[in-house]
């Protein structure tokens, strides 16, 4: 099984990157299923059904979250809505919508199971613990699909490094989200799972993670409360990974590839 995964897609030029790509990376590597996460996907900040439907006919079969997915006009409904293939994470308390997606894979007999997850580590709310999350899901679902991958939206590297290790050989791939910078750590675990531990965004290039640069400095040099709004000019980067899985590990599908993808597109090129 072969999957191509977008970062954290970050408002328009986000939205541009994953649409000019994701023909040229399906012609390229033959995915089975394309996911994004999409927590960013309206204006820089939380969910919207106009944007997730601009994905859908771009490609994007699953989408995933994060901290900012209960954001945006009606996103519980839209959460709650199981037509869509959309998810949140499984261990934040009380939320509408789902943490764990058993998709059936078109190209194919097989399933997929879909996992999301947010990290504690400074992380303002407080979350529920992920590892026990992600025992629960798996005990429930993991024995009878070989393929199961998760989404780990968390800040800390620490923390996304111990999540690898402790899912390694669990699930067949574990990828970091949130950050919206790529890590330069794709592996493959000793017992078969691939990991990394933040593919990066897909949005603005000339940007602080896909916000205005200017009013980044008074933020952080006087401490000053100003507007966080998205760049929507000028070149996009697109980062993605591209994951293949063995169909012949009889319990977990075991990792054979993963890949790093970043292009940078050039303002006006699309």
């Amino acid at each position: 099984m072969k999957l191509l995964i977008f970062g954290d897609v970050f408002g328009k030029l986000g939205r541009a990157g994953v649409k000019a790509m994701l023909p040229k990376w399906r012609k390229k590597f033959s995915p089975d299923v394309v996911i994004a996460n999409i927590e960013n996907i309206a204006h820089g900040k939380g969910i919207g059904i106009k944007q997730i439907n601009e994905l859908c006919e771009a490609g994007v079969d699953i989408f995933t979250g994060g901290n900012h997915s209960l954001e945006g006009k009606d996103f519980d409904k839209v959460l709650d809505d199981e037509t869509i293939p959309i998810l949140r994470p499984a261990n934040i308390p009380g939320a509408p919508g789902r943490g764990a997606l058993v998709y059936e894979v078109k190209t194919t007999d097989k399933k997929l199971l879909v996992i999301n997850l947010i990290g504690q580590v400074f992380m303002k709310p407080e979350y529920e613990n992920p590892f026990l999350a992600a025992d629960t899901i798996l005990e429930e679902y993991g024995r009878s699909i070989p393929y199961k991958i998760l989404d780990w939206h968390a800040d800390a590297t620490s923390e996304k490094t111990v999540m690898g290790w402790y899912l390694d050989g669990k699930v067949s791939a574990v990828f970091g989200t949130h950050s919206h910078v790529p890590t330069a750590d794709a592996k493959i675990l000793p017992h078969g799972t691939a990991y990394i531990s933040d593919i990066g965004m897909t949005g603005p290039l000339n940007s602080v993670i896909g916000v205005e640069i200017e009013p980044s400095f008074l933020r952080f040099k006087n401490k000053e409360k100003t507007n966080m709004n998205p760049v929507e000019e000028g070149p996009i980067e697109v980062n993605a990974i591209f994951v293949e899985i063995s169909e012949k590990s009889p319990e977990t599908g075991k990792a054979v590839d993963i890949r790093h993808l970043r292009k940078i597109i050039p303002a006006g090129k699309i």
